[in-house]
């Protein structure tokens, strides 16, 4: 049984639990809801919380131990002396896993037989052959060693999906039974309800610690993995981005400098391009549009948020990449050779400026409005025009929330990577020629993850090793704008 039907049966017993509490905390008095403690909505809320809680809490811990656990079992049936050189065991065990689910695609289509699918046998000559003709997909280097262990895979998949199922539901009755034996007139139940209510609420709000923590514990134990594989002087100094996909890389040359280059140069063009424009169309929209007019341009201005960055990728390298070849290409309006191809740090950079605007435009907007009308008054009542206002008065009393807009700005615009692949190519190089063509650590990150690749080489552990310098870089960047925009608050609130 899947997940999601396992889920929908909880919530199920949870809704039947709500309604049961509700009716046996009303029997318990005679039907006169004064005599109760809690209101009967809070008993019937208690029984669906006990109910729907500690089944999925289960449900997600068994989700996650398992294949933790399976993989753990399946992985001592290989023999390490089998694995054929250039591999690991990570590939073998991909290959387990995708002939286990081939099998089961196969039994669930009606192609074979559960016992089929746990029978089957063949040597390493003919295992393509013969599952092929049941409907099984398999690559030409699965071996009768893979077969069995995948056999052994699905097998102690089934079983864990059987008990996991036996045991949230068990748990799920449970708690509905014993919460509906606990109902009494007197039973605290607004007192336990709201307590749980705040427990789950604690529960969302750790989410995202977890989940950050999680990221950087990942990133830091595969980053540990790539440094003693790879010395860390090559990696941070090095000029040179050259991985080679052979010999498990250890002839690549890693260096992040041309990577660092390239990101940093094309946000700087970004910035370039989103600040003005952002932090002009903020000072109009704030100060000098009328309320119809800013109606209109505000929601207008922020759609440019909502579109998805592929589609401005799409947009940099069929309509704007062409366009600044015209101009600075070769034959083009200005008569000169600059630009050879449409993928070159101006297009991304001139894209991914367009991209930033609202981001600057509507928290500088909102900065420039939170500076108290008082601070206006006092500049007109002594003289001062308008702009002088603006220039003298509201943009200074701003300006630590601006730069702080600038700055969540420049930290989005360093983890961008669609515009990047799309629009400013792949090459690695350090240049100062806006129209060649560079590439960012995210889209290296992408580019080393793509594919089958060895875990265990360099080439694809050097992604992690981009990441947490990439999240170093943008977490510095997001604390410091953060401290700017909070001292402005702490001095207007």
């Amino acid at each position: 049984m899947s997940n999601t039907l396992i889920l929908l049966i909880v919530l199920g017993l949870g809704v039947f639990g709500f309604f049961a509490g509700r009716s046996r905390a009303m029997a318990t008095v005679g039907g006169d809801r004064r005599l109760l403690h809690s209101l009967p909505n809070y008993y019937g809320a208690n029984v669906a919380l006990n109910t729907i809680v500690p089944a999925v809490i289960v449900l997600f811990t068994w989700s996650i131990v398992q294949p933790m656990v399976i993989n753990g079992a399946v992985s001592g049936m290989i023999n390490q002396d089998r694995i054929a050189e250039g591999s690991s065991l990570g590939l073998v065990m991909s290959d387990v896993r995708r002939v286990a689910e081939g099998l089961d695609v196969a039994v669930a289509q009606g192609v074979m037989t559960p016992d089929m699918a746990s029978d089957i046998r063949a040597e390493s000559s003919n295992v393509r052959e013969q599952l092929a003709q049941v409907g099984v997909p398999l690559g030409s280097g699965v071996t009768s060693e893979t077969l069995q262990a995948a056999q052994s895979y699905r097998a102690m998949a089934g079983t864990g999906n059987l008990l996991k199922t036996l045991v949230v539901l068990l748990v799920s009755a449970a708690g509905l039974a014993l919460s509906w034996r606990l109902i009494t007139r007197d039973y605290r139940a607004r007192n336990v309800v709201e307590k749980g209510i705040m427990i789950v609420l604690i529960g969302a709000a750790s989410i995202a610690i977890l989940t950050t923590v999680g990221i950087v514990l990942s990133l830091i134990f595969n980053t540990y993995e790539f440094f003693k594989l790879y010395p860390v002087t090559d990696f941070f100094f090095g000029t040179n981005w050259s991985p080679s996909f052979s010999g498990r890389g250890q002839s690549s040359e890693l260096g992040i400098l041309p990577l660092l280059w390239g990101t940093l140069y094309i946000s700087f063009i970004a910035l370039l391009v989103a600040v003005p424009i952002g932090l002009f169309a903020a000072i109009y929209l704030s100060e000098y549009a009328s309320k119809s007019v800013r109606a209109i341009a505000k929601p207008m201005l922020e759609v440019l948020a909502g579109i998805p960055t592929i589609v401005y990728g799409l947009f940099a390298l069929l309509t704007v990449g062409p366009m600044l070849v015209e101009v600075f290409g070769d034959g083009g309006l200005l008569g000169v050779n600059w630009m050879s191809g449409g993928t070159a740090v101006m297009t991304a950079g001139l894209v991914m400026g367009m991209m930033l605007i609202p981001f600057v435009s509507s928290l500088s907007d909102d900065i420039i409005n939170a500076v108290p009308q008082a601070m206006r008054d006092g500049s007109l009542g002594l003289g001062a025009t308008h702009s002088e206002t603006v220039r003298q008065v509201i943009i200074p009393a701003a300006l630590p929330g601006i730069v702080g807009a600038i700055l969540l700005a420049a930290s989005r615009a360093i983890g961008e990577t669609m515009i990047v692949v799309l629009g400013a190519g792949a090459a690695a190089r350090l240049s100062l020629n806006p129209f060649d063509a560079m590439t960012t650590v995210t889209a290296k990150i992408v580019s080393q993850l793509t594919g089958d690749s060895d875990f265990s080489s360099p080439v694809a552990l050097v992604a992690f090793a981009l990441g947490i310098t990439l999240f170093v870089v943008t977490l510095g960047l997001n604390i410091f704008a953060l401290y700017i925009v909070r001292k402005y608050r702490e001095q207007y609130e």
